[in-house]
């Protein structure tokens, strides 16, 4: 069967360009939204058991914002300022750096994300928080902040439109529009927090640009357990919304989440700018989307079930004969699942449904009516204490990409040139197996090696592959980062 080359627009990291990519004939590619390369915190995560308070901020999967509000005692700070810290302004960091690769010696590891170049060390973050923490203790009220920079290879993944990644409609001259712009193809700066925040009692509330509160894993390293990702969060989850959304802390087994955002990954970006082909659409002039969610806790906190949503209106799909995009919900919901089973092990379930209306899937390329993509899986970790300075893990998952909308790789060359292909429908499993270990004696360092297996099951024969030079079904990876807290 003879091998057909396609030049279709994509949308990546809220832009639009045009890659080539190779298929067999008949099946064509997408127009794929890729605005998924965005996405952090989970609301809550698990405590790895029988490991010290002090040294609970290094060795559990929770977002910097939670850990330093719970651990009090942590890493040592080298940056941090007594008259500050009394008024409880924080300002704290890391850098984190590791290698990677693939068995089939390929330069990129496929759809794996942020550390995603095989053979390559990467400074994936050099990462800076400055903020006051809120105090509402005493029932009174406080106020509050977050700034966030993050300088280094994984800073594509978590630019916002308007901020620092291009608009739709300015594309930058070394890539497509809505890529990064404080960058090049591997190192550059983002801004993924930016936001204000005032308490009452047990309300808080955030104004600006701020992570998500959608799915498992998290942006910022120190708040996972792996140093790879897994497709649920690299390619089925917002990064960031800037808006404003409200925490109630209604008692200590609830806390309900609530907002009005501007969509997925999006500082400024108005979703009218190409002009819009089903103008009759419900809201089809508006960003506006809701965040929202609930943690539900047990009596004794061994187990923690989430539920948080995100639902608006997105570009679906581009039409580049009449130059009109079409408007259609985009909506995501997510599960998570903790549960301590004892005091070495805890358990956690994640599980992802996402759809997006009026979008350009593989069935609908070539028709004139776009249609529905979905998304979703299911993730399982497993996390098992050996003792205080080592814990391992293992992560099981399967991802679907039902329409062959979401997943696209390498996400680099389709933002800034260079060979990348999409249009993967079927199913993606991985399964990988890690340790976290904390030197002795050290509160700021952490190591984590970690192997891992993925497969990719095509829903047609002769469709496009997603490992080694888009050419194999599977891939064997292995890699390793140290992570050094200030």
């Amino acid at each position: 069967m003879r091998s057909m080359k396609f030049r279709l627009p994509l949308w990546v990291a809220g832009g639009l360009l045009t890659v080539t990519a190779t298929a067999a004939e008949p099946t064509a590619l997408p127009r794929i939204d890729t605005q998924k390369i965005g996405s952090l915190a989970q609301v809550d995560a698990p405590v790895i058991p029988n490991v010290p308070e002090e040294d609970a901020y290094q060795m559990r999967a929770l977002p910097p914002q939670e850990a330093a509000e719970e651990v009090e005692e942590g890493p040592t700070r080298y940056l941090e300022v007594e008259a500050l810290k009394s008024r409880n302004i924080s300002t704290y960091g890391w850098i984190d750096v590791g290698i990677g690769a693939n068995n089939w010696g390929y330069p990129w590891n496929g759809p794996i994300t942020f550390n995603d170049r095989a053979w390559q060390g990467q400074m994936n973050q050099l990462y800076l928080v400055n903020e006051k923490v809120l105090d509402t203790e005493d029932g009174g009220f406080d106020w509050g902040g977050r700034v966030d920079l993050l300088y280094g290879t994984d800073y594509i993944f978590t630019t916002a439109r308007g901020l620092d990644g291009n608009l739709f409609y300015q594309p930058n001259p070394a890539g497509a529009g809505g890529a990064p712009t404080w960058g090049n193809k591997y190192y550059g700066l983002a801004m993924p927090q930016l936001y204000a925040e005032a308490g009452y009692g047990n309300h808080a509330v955030k104004f600006g640009h701020f992570y998500t509160i959608i799915g498992y894993e998290v942006v910022p390293a120190i708040g996972n357990f792996f140093y790879t990702h897994a497709y649920t969060m690299q390619y089925g989850e917002p990064f960031t919304h800037t808006g404003i959304l409200d925490v109630w802390t209604v008692n200590d087994q609830l806390t309900v989440y609530g907002g009005i955002t501007n969509g997925w990954d999006n500082y400024s970006d108005p979703i009218n700018y190409f002009g819009i082909a089903n103008g009759g659409y419900p809201g089809a002039n508006s960003n506006a989307a809701f965040l929202g969610g609930a943690t539900l806790k047990s009596a004794d906190e061994s187990q923690a079930l989430t539920m948080t949503v995100s639902s608006g209106n997105e570009i679906g799909s581009f039409n580049e004969i009449s130059g009109l995009a079409n408007i259609g919900n985009r909506s995501v919901l997510s599960t998570v699942y903790i549960n301590e089973l004892s005091d070495k092990l805890t358990y956690v379930l994640q599980n992802d449904n996402g759809w997006q209306f009026n979008a350009n899937t593989v069935d609908t390329l070539n028709q004139a009516q776009p249609g529905t993509a979905l998304w979703y899986g299911i993730n399982q970790y497993m996390f098992y204490t050996f003792s205080d300075n080592l814990v391992g893990g293992m992560r099981l998952e399967w991802f679907r990409d039902n329409n062959g909308y979401r997943v696209i790789n390498p996400i680099r060359n389709a933002l800034f040139g260079g060979p990348a292909q999409g249009g993967y429908q079927g199913n993606f499993w991985q399964a990988t197996w890690g340790l976290n270990w904390k030197p002795q004696g050290s509160r700021n360092w952490i190591v984590r090696p970690e192997l891992r297996y993925d497969w990719y099951s095509p829903d047609r024969p002769g469709g496009p592959l997603p490992f080694g030079n888009f050419n194999e079904y599977g891939q064997f990876y292995g890699g390793c980062d140290a992570i050094w807290q200030f």
